[in-house]
């Protein structure tokens, strides 16, 4: 008597479970072989994944002098902009060269927000690597400047508003202390505005680091560049260019947790 497992020939429709059952198997292994030959490929092959970490590393760099520099010429902008605001009326009154200098620097400044927030960035990193900059021979101190001043417009803007926020007693106060306005500028008011635009400015630094994303565009073997070459070198571009996007988003979730974790900090320091 045969046992009860004992699958006789005759029974079509099991047989044809089977044999597509193994299929289906064969299928995934043959896939698994190939995405395992694509992955050494393209990231063992020749040390190539080193090359996506020294991209990284040039990105990281390009991001964080450029922001150095934003937040230097956003202050400067943003100082001024204020400044003019704030003492127009009397500056006003007063007369002298010292309106007609801070309405020039103000129309100045005006100027470069316009002009920055109004191109696109890759449009200005050509322009000043080809043009402005056409005899520099090492294209990432050149994105570096490009970057920083495309950020220092945006700095500007978020410094800016977070002066115009802090209550006018705050200016009295440093008033009554003996300071002029740079004094109390420097002491009370921009301590309270960087704690108030903090997360804002880390939001820029995220930003931003996306944005240098361009920087391959005058030679810079950045992030984005250094996944283009692997692909142009191995003609298989979904494990590169997916390697590259993966690393982007978590550098972003990550400093994007961070941006969190220090806005909670802010929020119990305020209690």
């Amino acid at each position: 008597m045969a046992p009860p497992f004992f699958l006789p020939k005759g029974n079509t429709a099991l047989n044809m479970f089977l044999n597509g059952t193994s299929g289906f198997f064969a299928s995934v292994s043959t896939w698994f072989d190939g995405v395992k030959g694509d992955f050494v490929k393209n990231f063992i092959k020749d040390d190539r994944w080193k090359k996506l970490l020294s991209g990284l590393g040039e990105t990281l760099d390009i991001t964080a002098i450029a922001l150095l520099i934003g937040i230097v010429i956003g202050i400067c902008v943003a100082a001024v902009r204020t400044s003019y605001d704030k003492n127009l009326e009397s500056l006003k009154t007063k007369g002298g060269i010292g309106y007609y200098l801070l309405k020039f620097v103000n129309a100045v400044c005006k100027v470069y927000l316009a002009i920055i927030r109004g191109t696109p960035v890759v449009v200005q990193l050509l322009i000043f690597y080809f043009i402005i900059l056409a005899s520099a021979k090492d294209g990432k101190p050149v994105a570096m400047l490009t970057f920083g001043i495309n950020s220092g417009a945006y700095v500007a803007e978020i410094f800016r508003g977070g002066i115009m926020s802090i209550d006018n007693g705050q200016f009295e106060a440093g008033r009554s202390l003996g300071f002029n306005y740079i004094q109390t500028m420097r002491h009370i008011i921009v301590p309270q505005v960087f704690k108030a635009t903090l997360p804002t400015l880390c939001n820029e630094f995220i930003v931003l680091l996306k944005e240098t994303s361009v920087a391959g565009y005058v030679g810079i073997i950045d992030l984005t560049k250094a996944g283009d070459i692997i692909r142009g070198v191995t003609f298989t571009p979904f494990m590169p260019l997916i390697a590259v996007a993966v690393i982007y988003l978590v550098v972003v979730l990550v400093l994007t947790w961070l941006v969190g974790k220090l806005e909670r900090r802010l929020r119990r320091s305020e209690r």
